[in-house]
C-alpha cells in the first residue's frame, strides 16, 4: 500500500493518475479529501501541522511519497516527525520530492528532509527536479493571461524546464519498485535549456497573441508576489530561486531523465501546446 501525500499538486496529480493506470493499491492523505473520495480513492485525513494524524494516515502502508507543500518552511517540526512516525509504523521506502540544489543549500526547506533520510534507515529515493514547465500555468498564469507578460528576476538565465508529468511517471516506478530505486538522489532536468525569451516566443506562438518577457527587479519582483498575498518566506524562496537563475543555477541539462523514462522528456512546447485553454 502506498501513501500519497500532495495529491492535489502538479506532480502529486499525475502520481496518482500513474499509480491508478497501473493499479497499485494507494491511500491519498490530505486536510481536504473531498475530490479524491468522489473519484474513488481510499483516503485519510491528513495535516503535517497536526501529529495526531499521522499514524493512522499511514498504518498499513508500506510506501510513502512525500512532498513539501509550499506553505510549510519548518520541515524538522512538520515533515520530519512524520518521517518518523512512518517508520516507526512499517514503511519501508520514502519517494521525497525536493529541489535541484537542495543536498547543498541549508536555506532550502527540503534540505532537512533529505539530511533525514540519509540519517535514518536505508529505503529512499530522493527526486531534485528543476524548474517545473507547470509553472507556466501556476506561478506565472496571471501574467500570463492578463498581462501577456513573463514577469521574474532571471535576467537573461537559461532554464531546463521539465515537466511534472515526466516527474511523476519516475516517481511511480520509485513507489512500485523500491529496490531499483532505493538510496538514489536524482537530479531532474527538461531535455532544454530556454531562455524567457524563447518561452515567451514558444507561448506566442501556441497562443496566437504576443507574449513578452519583462524581466523583474529583485524588489519589483518582492512587491510584486506581496500584492498576491503570497507569505513571506515563500516570497523570499521564490525570489531566492529565480535571482539564482540569473547565475546559472537551471541552464545544465542532464540525460537522468530521459534514462530513468527510457523515452524522450516531454518539452516546453509539449505542455503549453497540452494545456493551452490555461492561458485562454
Amino acid at each position: 500500500m502506498i501513501f500519497v501525500t500532495g495529491a492535489s499538486g502538479n506532480v502529486g496529480r499525475e502520481v496518482v493518475a500513474h499509480l491508478t493506470r497501473r493499479q497499485a493499491p494507494f491511500r491519498v492523505g490530505g486536510r481536504r479529501v473531498e475530490g479524491a473520495k468522489e473519484r474513488g480513492f481510499e483516503t485519510k485525513a491528513f495535516d503535517f501541522l497536526d501529529a495526531r494524524t499521522f499514524h493512522a494516515a499511514v498504518a498499513g502502508c508500506d510506501t510513502v511519497f512525500l512532498m513539501r507543500p509550499p506553505a510549510i518552511a519548518h520541515t524538522r517540526a512538520t515533515l520530519n516527525v512524520f518521517l518518523d512516525v512512518a517508520r516507526g509504523s512499517g514503511v519501508t521506502q520514502v519517494v521525497f520530492l525536493s529541489v535541484a540544489g537542495a543536498g547543498a543549500n541549508p536555506l532550502v526547506p527540503h534540505h532537512a528532509v533529505e539530511q533525514h533520510l540519509r540519517d535514518g534507515p536505508p529505503g529512499w529515493t530522493v527526486l531534485r527536479p528543476g524548474f517545473f514547465a507547470q509553472n507556466l500555468g501556476d506561478a506565472y498564469r496571471d501574467d500570463i493571461l492578463r498581462d501577456n507578460r513573463l514577469y521574474v528576476p532571471a535576467g537573461g538565465g537559461r532554464v531546463a524546464f521539465i515537466d511534472a508529468r515526466d516527474i511523476a511517471e519516475v516517481a511511480a516506478n520509485a513507489l512500485m519498485d523500491p529496490t531499483a530505486h532505493a538510496g538514489q538522489i536524482y537530479t531532474l532536468t527538461g531535455p532544454e535549456a530556454l531562455s524567457f525569451v524563447e518561452v515567451a516566443k514558444t507561448l506566442s506562438d501556441e497562443l496566437a497573441r504576443t507574449i513578452r518577457y519583462q524581466p523583474a527587479s529583485i524588489l519589483g519582483y518582492l512587491a510584486h508576489l506581496s500584492r498576491r498575498g503570497l507569505p513571506a518566506t515563500q516570497i523570499m524562496i521564490q525570489t531566492l530561486l529565480h535571482v539564482g537563475l540569473r547565475f546559472g543555477q537551471a541552464r545544465s541539462v542532464t540525460g537522468t531523465l530521459a534514462g530513468l523514462l527510457a523515452r524522450r522528456p516531454l518539452t516546453v512546447r509539449e505542455y503549453v501546446r497540452d494545456y493551452r485553454s490555461l492561458w485562454l
